[in-house]
């Protein structure tokens, strides 16, 4: 009896505060800038940084799971979307993200049905300039900054704990494996993983 109680009180903590937080979740966004569709879902509370001159469009059916009572597999952390000055972040239709960094300086588009599992990150940028006297000069010399688009097609599944860095196109419907590191694109309909990323099978639909 005290076992099921006890179940039965963490389930319905853990639906209340999603409602709680998909609201807050939701205006906040929408405060910030951010055009966003119909059911939008938040459970636990993300983090958001949208630059004044940035973008961010989220299609319908939006869905994340935030923090250490969501999808637990490990490595539990808030989502986080980053958007700086003059730039875009495009996400489509029926997407979820679990736990993820979405760091974006220049565009990254993210297309419908598709599914960024726990941990990964996706980044547009270098951060910092490959010259070492940029980097150690004060203030540091973000000037010559690499910045290439990543585009994620329709159908994807990002593995767990997998980075997508700059200048990636990953084609509709391929898979990532867990913990890989992209860094090249990846054709449509193919299974790729390891770091750095590489091509491992057909994915036979």
């Amino acid at each position: 009896m005290l076992r099921t109680m006890l179940r039965a009180w963490k389930i319905g903590r853990r639906r209340l505060w999603a409602e709680c937080t998909t609201g807050y979740a939701r205006a906040y966004f929408r405060a910030a800038g951010a055009r966003v569709g119909r059911g939008f879902r938040s459970n636990g509370m993300p983090e958001l940084e949208l630059s004044l001159t940035g973008s961010l469009t989220i299609g319908d059916g939006f869905h994340l799971q935030n923090g250490p009572n969501y999808n637990m597999i490990g490595r539990q952390q808030r989502c986080y979307f980053i958007i700086g000055k003059n730039a875009a972040l495009l996400i489509g239709n029926n997407v979820g993200i679990s736990g993820s960094a979405i760091v974006c300086h220049q565009q990254i588009e993210i297309g419908d049905n598709t599914r960024i599992g726990m941990n990964c990150v996706i980044y547009d940028t270098d951060f910092h300039d490959l010259d070492h006297r940029k980097r150690i000069a004060l203030p540091e010399d973000y000037s010559g900054v690499n910045r290439k688009p990543v585009i994620i097609r329709k159908n994807v599944f990002l593995g767990a704990h997998s980075t997508i860095l700059k200048g990636v196109t990953i084609g509709e419907s391929a898979i990532v494996g867990a913990g890989s590191v992209v860094t090249k694109d990846i054709p449509a309909g193919e299974i790729w993983g390891g770091n750095p990323a590489r091509f491992i099978a057909r994915n036979e639909l």
